[in-house]
């Protein structure tokens, strides 16, 4: 009867939660990572945020075949709303539509409405019967070719005959881009994905391991096939426990979702399609189902960048003598220079893994086991140019090879869900985190994390919940607090606290620091929401900025604060403002600084097209003042450029979609900057004081 009262009341519902069959809108990306980032930051790697959102939007989540790690994973229902669901569909059975979602308790529309791009409830994906290159040829959900260029059009050092020899870069300044991609919800994924960047070359040089484009990723990656889950080949990531082993997915750490982003879920095996050169495997791995247990087997070569200790040049040593070692790992991707492609696939990287997952389909306990070793054709050591590298890199990694061994544990008890692994590399070092996240009531949820990262803990895979951008030299406990009272009212808040016992980059001493976030949402309206947001850091650094000096420097704290106004307008489909104020300050040793950036955005739909366009005014006194501000980009590409100096910003963003499997995208944008004589320095100097770039992109859908 339920059941039947719902599908009469399916015409006065919004028209957002559209059949499932109807063509699925693109996510708006930039929105949804907003909600997470709204204060971004340059030690955060956005172009993994994007290719996992778009990993997620393209392979979206069977809502009756969902367990609760999958739904935890989307980082977007409470424990509670999760619990409400499973509960839902455990009395009423499978769902039949979306439509279903606004039956369960606490999940209002604006719930709905950011999980809607990630799920699906069509039973037509469920997988057929016929060969598999029938349900490749016949059956895709998704398949697309997308190409994209972009340039800037100022003219650069690096490509003039003011660029010394060695600095020059030897091909043009054309960005070049190109994803090829044909995949089914739950059953593969096929597709390649070809890069050149600024300066490089398109060349075939077997000796520098450039095979025209300068980067390409392949990667063939298969689902359930009876016993075995999932087959990878090609290029590939994996995520198991906590990620101090494994880590891929969606990594968000601290953010304006207080509450939700600090577990990690077991997701196993996932394709890699980023162009991102470095943190993938390449090679084969397979998940097989033996009774309770999920058994997951890796084995990885691959090519890794990085350079040779100075020794090779000074005394003319060949690859294979003992002598020989690598200096540095470099994972920028960048091979414009003669020596940047001299760096390129020098040392040979094979990684053996595996995973053991104990998860009974119906119990709340899940155990994990994870194991990597991960071994190089040379041996690795830092080079030490001063006493204070010495000191500095006493505990990193060296020697030819690393293993670590973890072991994971997840907990659910009602509404607590509890978390941790623990994990020992090969130097003896520890690295462990534990935390809980509970639903206290509809309107309540916390979450509370402890982590230790011996200062000789080495993972090369894994990315915990860290303050560090790598797990190492860290201890520190992190309180997060979401309140709802009501539809129109939210209050988020974390507190972090966090120490480093040995010295850093930068710091010359063990030091702490900590770190608050306050942020309160409005929703005035339908159309209107606004939100005021205060972060707050105190953190330890060099008074000096000479980085290389026999001495150790002398610490002070710095004293950083960032205040963020934000106001939406949406007038329906068609119309869309948004206005913002950032405005920061840093203190170190008695001196004061501040930034500021005035944003405003406008959004304009009519029929086949779309326009975005941006006007910014910013002013900071120092780079530690920069103001990192979202930008609208061509579809599921980043921006979020650093606005330093005094001057302007503006851009413009142009869809066309001149026909139902065409998308055509061009944007343009322009930095000017006020007494400013150069822009940038090295390769990227322009003189002047414009920069400008333009970026074309189109899509062709063939399904």
């Amino acid at each position: 009867m339920c059941r039947l009262l719902l599908f009469l009341c399916l015409t006065c519902l919004p028209t957002a939660l559209w059949a499932q069959k109807a063509p699925r809108p693109d996510i708006n990306l930039d929105e949804f990572i907003q909600a997470l980032f709204p204060q971004p930051e340059d030690d955060v790697n956005y172009e993994k945020v994007y290719e996992t959102l778009f990993l997620l939007y393209t392979n979206p989540l069977d809502l009756n075949k969902a367990t609760r790690e999958d739904l935890q994973a989307l980082y977007i229902l409470s424990e509670l709303q999760i619990n409400n669901f499973l509960a839902y569909r455990k009395e009423n059975g499978t769902l039949i539509t979306l439509y279903e979602l606004q039956a369960v308790p606490l999940f209002d529309l604006e719930t709905i409405y950011k999980i809607l791009p990630f799920v699906t409830v069509d039973d037509s994906k469920l997988i057929s019967s016929r060969p598999l290159w029938e349900r490749i040829t016949r059956e895709a959900d998704s398949h697309y070719l997308l190409i994209r260029y972009a340039r800037t059009l100022e003219e650069q050092k690096g490509y003039t005959d003011r660029a010394t020899a060695s600095s020059r870069y030897l091909g043009s300044p054309d960005r070049l881009y190109m994803r090829y991609r044909i995949s089914q919800s739950n059953d593969y994924s096929i597709g390649f994905t070809l890069e050149k960047d600024a300066g490089e070359q398109l060349i075939f040089d077997r000796k520098s391991y450039r095979q025209g484009a300068d980067f390409s990723s392949y990667h063939a990656h298969f689902r359930n096939l009876g016993k075995l889950k999932t087959l990878a080949l090609g290029d590939f990531q994996a995520q198991f426990g906590q990620g101090l082993v494994y880590s891929a997915g969606l990594t968000v750490g601290k953010g304006a979702e207080t509450v939700q982003t600090l577990r990690r879920s077991n997701l196993g095996l996932l394709p890699y399609t980023s162009s991102l050169e470095s943190g993938f495997f390449r090679g084969v791995g397979a998940t097989y189902q033996v009774g309770k247990f999920e058994v997951t087997a890796i084995f990885s070569r691959l090519r890794r960048d990085g350079s040779f200790s100075e020794t090779l040049d000074s005394l003319g040593l060949e690859n294979s003598d003992e002598n020989v070692f690598i200096e540095t790992l470099r994972t920028t991707g960048m091979h414009r220079t003669a020596s940047e492609i001299a760096g390129k696939g020098i040392f040979l990287e094979t990684s053996v893994g595996a995973n053991i997952l104990y998860a009974p389909e119906k119990s709340p306990l899940q155990v994990g086991l994870s194991y990597l070793h991960t071994g190089y054709n040379l041996p690795f050591q830092r080079g030490f140019r001063s006493e204070k590298d010495s000191l500095r890199f006493l505990y990193e990694f060296a020697g030819k090879s690393n293993g670590i061994l973890g072991l994971s544990a997840n907990y659910q008890w009602q509404n607590f869900s509890f978390f941790s692994e623990v994990a020992r590399s090969s130097s003896g070092g520890v690295g462990g985190l534990g935390g809980v996240i509970a639903s206290l009531s509809p309107a309540v949820d916390m979450s509370f994390l402890y982590r230790h990262y011996a200062r000789d803990f080495h993972t090369f895979y894994g990315s915990a919940f860290s303050e560090n951008t790598r797990n190492i030299n860290e201890s520190g406990f992190y309180w997060g607090l979401k309140i709802t009272p009501n539809r129109k009212w939210k209050f988020a808040a974390y507190f972090d606290r966090f120490s480093f016992p040995w010295i850093r980059y930068r710091v010359d001493r063990p030091s702490d620091g900590y770190e608050y976030l306050t942020r309160i949402t409005h929703q005035v309206s339908r159309k209107i929401s606004l939100y005021a947001q205060i972060r707050h850091e105190i953190k330890d650094r060099n008074l000096s900025s000479d980085f290389i000096t026999t001495n150790m420097g002398e610490v002070a704290s710095t004293v950083r604060k960032n205040y963020l106004l934000n106001l939406d307008y949406k007038a329906e489909e068609i119309f869309t403002l948004r206005s913002r104020l950032q405005y920061s300050t840093f203190q170190i040793g008695g001196k004061r600084t501040s930034g500021i950036a005035v944003v405003q955005d406008i959004g304009v739909k009519i029929k086949k097209w779309e326009f975005e366009a941006r006007y910014a005014i910013f002013g900071t006194d120092d780079f530690d003042n920069r103001q990192y501000v979202y930008e609208q980009d061509v579809l599921w590409a980043f921006s979020f450029p650093a606005y330093n100096g005094q001057g302007t910003r503006k851009y413009l963003l142009i869809r066309y979609a001149p026909f139902k499997r065409v998308d055509i995208w061009l944007r343009y944008a322009r930095f000017d900057f006020r007494e400013q004589e150069n822009i940038s320095s090295a390769g990227e100097e322009i003189r002047g004081n414009t920069r400008s770039e333009i970026k074309l992109q189109v899509r062709l859908k063939f399904k």
